[in-house]
């Protein structure tokens, strides 16, 4: 993995992905203590920066086994985002995924095309799943996140953060990353390492899920106990991915821990100030910038949101939280 990778994914993205606009509100600005710049991924297609991956890697396919298929496991932001892709080639997808994943995200994956197949995500693993499935039918599995094309795909979401922050007079902050599996984080890391190396990239996760955060202060990739039981549902993974840990281990600062109310104000607080809507597992970046304020550093800090597929009662729920 290297910024080469990350630059050869911005060139067969180019004219198919959105370059989404970094966003600042005075209003934000006053909560957190310091300036804050929010990087709008939920104005991707299909509502993340998943799609920004999942174009990578089926673009680099060879033609062949392009066209036999795709297949991908999913909580529903990789899900939408493949099966989005997948339909822009013309190909097929098959999506895995679990049985309480948001309505809206099912629906939206069955929307562009895509076979569902669930699974439960307490009893069943998903690996095993989409390798059986991929051996049956002769299709390529995407990984969501430890996937070398999905990760420099990811990573010009970087590319673009340091152009326009540097635009907007920051060259040194906190990057604060909604973080599961690490695919954003790493690639965000390497971008910023190679194009604005006065940034630091810091992960943040729901609080209970905070495997990443709990891998980088031992050292060694740490495992979550449980894989459900928190609205973040977009990033709540096993475990950091072998890939994206040591280049996390390398490259990240401190991870960030938020509560799931922290996460609810933070996406009241989005889109009252920035007019955007924020997912809870896409809002946990900027919940960090507004509420951990003592944990970071430095007069600015930047924050993705990452991801806007939510329920509309969740979304409710959110509005009826103060932030």
């Amino acid at each position: 993995m290297d910024i080469d990778r990350i630059d050869a994914a911005a060139a067969r993205l180019a004219g198919h992905a959105r370059r989404t606009p970094l966003l600042s509100s005075p209003f934000l600005d006053e909560i957190a203590g310091r300036r804050v710049l929010v990087k709008a991924e939920c104005l991707q297609h299909t509502g993340s920066f998943k799609f920004r991956g999942a174009w990578s890697a089926i673009s680099k396919l060879a033609p062949e086994d392009r066209a036999a298929g795709i297949i991908a496991f999913s909580s529903g932001n990789h899900a939408q985002g493949i099966a989005a892709a997948a339909k822009m080639h013309g190909v097929p997808a098959v999506i895995v995924m679990p049985s309480d994943a948001p309505a809206a995200k099912v629906a939206g994956t069955r929307g562009l095309g895509a076979e569902v197949v669930p699974y439960d995500r307490a009893t069943e693993d998903r690996d095993e799943i989409g390798a059986r499935l991929a051996a049956e039918r002769g299709l390529t599995l995407v990984k969501p996140f430890d996937e070398p094309e999905v990760i420099a795909g990811q990573g010009t979401c970087g590319l673009e953060i340091a152009e326009q922050a540097a635009e907007a007079g920051v060259t040194e902050a906190d990057v604060i990353v909604c973080c599961g599996g690490g695919g954003l984080t790493s690639g965000i890391a390497l971008a910023l390492e190679a194009r604005a190396p006065g940034m630091r990239v810091r992960p943040a996760e729901p609080e209970g899920f905070d495997d990443v955060t709990r891998s980088l202060a031992s050292g060694e990739i740490e495992s979550n106990a449980q894989l459900s039981g928190n609205i973040c549902d977009a990033i709540i993974t096993p475990r950091p991915g072998n890939i994206t840990f040591p280049i996390m281990k390398r490259l990240c600062g401190p991870g960030l821990v938020v509560t799931e109310e922290e996460a609810l104000r933070a996406m009241h607080a989005a889109f009252r100030h920035l007019k955007i809507v924020a997912e809870p597992g896409g809002a946990v970046a900027l919940a960090a910038a507004l509420y951990h304020g003592s944990e970071i550093e430095g007069d600015a800090v930047i924050c993705t949101v990452s991801g806007g597929n939510v329920d509309p009662e969740v979304f409710r729920r959110a509005l009826d939280t103060t932030f």
